[in-house]
């Protein structure tokens, strides 16, 4: 059985009292980051306080246990995801992952007048990248329409797909209107036309059951700190095959055999090959604690769970005649909104001065704005600590209103 009153003990940021402008805290910003268990905690002190040591080989017993440590993690990873250990790679984070792949992937294959295909839901993180990368080369950035809805849809796909298309980089689950996109749908459209597969799943990795090998993508990105693990790491899967073939983004300490003074480099197989310099290794150690502590609850239960109150919540706020709402039907674990005739940031200070955390603005998705028809909106997002009575606490203060000039100068 699913208790999430008792989840919620093993979080210090919950189990202690915790306030924002003297009300008590109620968190609904989970799609930016969300809240570390006990267990994390515990394993990143673990590295400072008893087991420091630089990775890569050394001859002593400290340095060998970080090399194990680092092998486990990517075991762990690699069969929460079902993807081979050797495919997983440790970056900093989605956007760093994202990055990897276009830089290590993009410059390597993309040539003028070829095409990368995203769609108009991107967080900046799949977007930017790509259009760098593809103003270097001189090829197109081009856009998949979304349904009526704010959906992304295999037909639409296929309908800006060329010949020319090398890459599609799409999220499962956007961070604004989060629906969830059909993942085997669209990698055989993209599949057919022969193009790489890259899916963002930093939203939703730490929500829904993921299946690297099943899905037949070619890349998987995600961030440990959206789901309960430590800030500052996170992993890029990558077929092995195409990892072997890819040239490293970032080079130096690690990652090579040898080199010499003709400039010539032999660099180590995948996924060492991508890692130089010191990893975020006391992240790494959190990373598994946190994977481990999502596998003791089950991702099964957690999407459940978030669908149980994105149901709660719809069904409270479609009774407030002053509240919009973005994406009614995405059953996910995020709700966009706005107040009519309040500008977001404002009603998202309001909320605040009740102890209720939201983000407002354009959530990193700005050619979003045009769909929404709105230059910005408020987005309340849950997790797997997240309960009925939080989502009472906002409806609640929605349904008040007050004063927002109070809010900005109380």
């Amino acid at each position: 059985m699913y208790d999430v009153y008792e989840i919620r003990k093993q979080f210090p940021m919950l189990r202690e009292q915790k306030y924002m402008q003297g009300k008590p805290l109620v968190f609904l910003d989970n799609a930016s980051t969300t809240f570390k268990p006990q267990c994390v905690i515990d394993a990143v002190v673990k590295y400072y306080s008893e087991v420091t040591a630089n990775s890569h080989r050394g001859d002593y017993d400290l340095c060998y246990n970080m090399d194990v440590e680092i092998e486990k993690t990517r075991k762990v990873i690699a069969k929460f995801v079902n993807c081979d250990f050797k495919e997983v790679v440790f970056t900093s984070g989605d956007t760093m992952s994202l990055n990897l792949i276009a830089y290590s992937l993009g410059r390597k294959i993309l040539k003028k007048g070829d095409e990368v295909v995203l769609s108009y839901a991107e967080h900046s993180s799949d977007i930017l990248p790509w259009y760098q990368v593809c103003n270097e080369v001189g090829a197109e950035v081009k856009l998949i329409p979304l349904s009526e809805k704010g959906e992304l849809l295999p037909e639409n796909l296929d309908k800006v797909m060329s010949n020319k298309t090398k890459i599609v980089s799409i999220a499962n689950v956007g961070n604004v209107l989060a629906y969830t996109a059909n993942i085997k749908g669209l990698t055989a459209v993209a599949h057919k036309y022969g193009a790489y597969m890259v899916v963002d799943g930093a939203q939703s990795v730490p929500h829904n059951k993921t299946d690297f090998k099943d899905w037949d993508i070619d890349f998987l990105t995600f961030s440990a700190h959206k789901m309960c693990g430590p800030t500052g790491i996170g992993c890029m899967i990558g077929k092995y095959s195409i990892l072997e073939m890819m040239d490293p983004f970032i080079v130096g300490g690690g990652n090579n055999v040898t080199f010499n003074t003709n400039q010539q480099v032999d660099y180590l197989e995948p996924p060492v090959k991508f890692e130089a310099g010191t990893l975020n290794l006391a992240g790494i150690m959190g990373f598994k604690a946190a994977v481990e502590f999502i596998d003791s609850i089950g991702i099964e239960n957690i999407h459940k769970h978030d669908q149980e109150l994105f149901d709660y919540a719809i069904e409270k706020l479609s009774q407030l005649d002053n509240v919009i709402i973005y994406n009614k039907e995405a059953r996910g674990g995020v709700i966009t909104f706005n107040v009519k005739d309040v500008f977001a940031q404002d009603e998202a200070t309001l909320l605040n001065s009740k102890g209720i955390a939201v983000r407002s603005g354009q959530h990193c998705a700005k050619i979003l704005n045009g769909f929404l028809k709105t230059p910005a909106t408020c987005r309340m997002s849950t997790y797997l600590y997240t309960t009925k009575e939080e989502i009472d606490a906002l409806v609640n203060a929605l349904k008040e209103g007050g004063n927002i000039l109070d809010a900005y100068f109380n």
